[in-house]
């Protein structure tokens, strides 16, 4: 083979790889992106099998409710893309807008805070190699503090795209406020995006961590949330609210960026002055001034 031949595969063979390339990343995004808007959500857990040896032990209760959310797009850039999600309750003439989860997706990235029990989140790094092609999602609580993420590469197979991913994680709020028992929840999240929605199906296993000694399996619990699309009409009262607090919790983000950008472990507290930091955020007017926001945030910083 002529040297000129050789040379056109070579760089044919160059400009396909970057062509397969970037055209997985495009649907590792239109796949992220497809869980915005209006869903009418499913919420189902159950237990299924307990280790503790303790004789008194009392599973926990089946849950399952459902809920209209709508998820909004706060950033959408080559390596990022932020949603929000706000629960719409209450009487649907006049409904109730709760600020919900986010969720953040950053490409290629090397740098976590790993959750380990008792809120305390540990700063790790990763190399580039070990995140190459994969996104990493961030999960935040409602009032933008941590809560959990993890890396994973999106898979989009068999016309399937998701996403599975193994982290630790603190309790939920439908569990830390009916027990103490354990402190850490080991998450097996799967995201997988269907026709009309999306699903986050969840294998959950229930965590003592004491330094110093081996973790404590005390009970696993399946988890299957099903997001079904719905008109965005339905959310249209949501839309409005975010309309009109995007600001105030943009200087949120802001607040808390600047504490992760310190690249140091973290531990909160879980009240100041008797107040959870979500009860705090939550009473304040949207006009409130970017320094009370964050002395507010860094006061929860131990």
């Amino acid at each position: 083979m002529k040297k000129s031949a050789l040379l056109i595969l070579v760089i044919l063979g160059f400009v396909n790889a970057s062509y397969s390339q970037d055209n997985k990343h495009e649907k590792d995004r239109n796949a992220i992106k497809s869980m915005c808007g209006c869903y009418e959500v499913g919420f189902n857990f159950s237990e299924t099998f307990s280790y503790s040896e303790d004789s008194t032990y009392i599973p926990s209760k089946k849950k399952q409710v459902g809920a209209l959310e709508w998820a909004e797009l706060v950033e959408d850039s080559e390596g990022k893309i932020v949603i929000q999600h706000l629960l719409i309750v209450g009487d649907p003439t006049n409904p109730m807008i709760i600020k919900h989860w986010r969720q953040d997706w950053t490409y290629e990235n090397t740098e976590f805070y790993m959750y380990n029990g008792d809120n305390q989140w540990n700063y790790e790094t990763k190399s580039a190699d070990e995140v190459k092609g994969q996104w990493t999602q961030q999960v935040f609580q409602v009032d933008d503090s941590p809560r959990y993420e993890g890396s994973a590469t999106w898979v989009h197979v068999d016309g399937k795209s998701f996403w599975e991913n193994t982290t630790d994680a603190p309790l939920p709020r439908r569990e830390y406020t009916q027990r103490s028992d354990y402190n850490v929840t080991v998450r097996r999240n799967r995201h997988e995006i269907t026709e009309n929605g999306w699903i986050h199906d969840q294998d959950n296993d229930k965590i003592v961590r004491i330094e110093g000694k081996a973790d404590q399996l005390i009970a696993q619990e399946k988890g299957y949330n099903t997001y079904v699309r719905v008109e965005k009409s339905k959310c249209q009262a949501a839309q409005n609210w975010w309309k009109d607090n995007h600001a105030f919790w943009a200087e949120a983000r802001k607040a808390w960026d600047d504490v992760y950008g310190r690249g140091k472990s973290l531990e909160l507290a879980s009240k100041v002055e008797g107040k959870h930091l979500y009860e705090l955020l939550f009473a304040m007017d949207v006009a409130t001034k970017p320094k009370k926001i964050t002395k507010t945030i860094e006061s929860f910083i131990k």
